[in-house]
């Protein structure tokens, strides 16, 4: 269940919506320099919009469409370009997760996104690269945070998280900003269906510098194991892929501090910052 290359479907969409601005523009005899102007936008940007490399935002339709007297034909686009909630890669882990009875997660750089702040998630997503536009930074940074509803659903299942020293002390906006997101953890660990450990420097280097790892159980005992990287993810179903995954895991667990000893460390770094 490996996937790589976000969105090839939404691209296409994109470079079907900027060839249509095109046609109308050149019937009605529009210039791209002119389109550009009126819609406040660098001619070069408009030409990536018109090409397909970027997706044609709502300002440049309704421009595109009333300089071309296209009677709503143009805007009515936007509703189809909107942008996804997640990357196409972890479409199918995000959809399995929201209805996981257990979560077992490891990050060694970065919060898990269920812990994270708001201004967190806005710092880390807003320096995508390629940069992504304000309007898929908010979409995403929404659905980031409506995926953390899990932790206090009443229904709720069980999650744990480790989190590598390096995740903690790797600054993410402001000294401001990482403070605050080390207090909404230790006020996170209050939940009885939640535990968050700290793996100090260290300890299980090999295995613990190797990437992320998630596990997942359904409500059906269905097993997954979820691995992401720089360009690509992959969401594992079969049992001895699983297994692997769940192995490793267990071993970086088990040389971290226990949950106590971690809300003290949590602490500690944030009274350092």
């Amino acid at each position: 269940m490996a996937t790589s290359g976000d969105a090839q479907q939404p691209q296409q969409a994109w470079r079907y919506c900027g060839s249509q601005i095109k046609m109308w523009r050149e019937e009605a005899g529009v210039s791209r320099q002119q389109l550009a102007k009126e819609a406040s936008y660098d001619y070069e940007y408009v030409k990536s919009m018109e090409c397909g490399r970027r997706r044609p935002t709502l300002r440049l339709l309704q421009t595109a469409d009333q300089l071309c007297a296209a009677k709503g034909k143009l805007a009515a686009a936007h509703e189809h370009l909107k942008p996804e909630p997640f990357p196409a890669r972890s479409q199918e882990f995000v959809a399995i997760e929201k209805d996981a009875i257990a979560v077992h997660s490891y990050q060694p750089l970065l919060i898990p996104g269920l812990l994270q702040t708001e201004e967190y998630a806005r710092e880390l997503i807003s320096e995508s690269c390629p940069p992504l536009d304000d309007e898929t930074v908010e979409e995403r940074v929404t659905a980031r945070l409506r995926r953390q509803e899990a932790l206090t659903a009443k229904n709720g299942g069980v999650f744990s998280f480790v989190i590598y020293e390096a995740a903690l002390r790797t600054m993410v906006g402001d000294r401001e900003v990482m403070h605050r997101q080390l207090l909404h953890m230790l006020a996170v660990t209050k939940l009885r269906n939640v535990s968050i450990q700290v793996l100090p420097v260290g300890r299980a280097s090999g295995v613990a510098l190797n990437g992320p790892i998630v596990l997942l159980e359904t409500a059906d005992h269905d097993y997954y194991a979820f691995a992401e990287g720089q360009e690509t993810s992959a969401l594992y179903a079969s049992a001895d892929k699983v297994s692997r995954m769940a192995q490793a895991h267990g071993m970086i667990r088990m040389h971290a501090l226990s949950v106590e000893e971690s809300a003290l460390f949590l602490r500690k770094v944030a009274d350092e910052l």
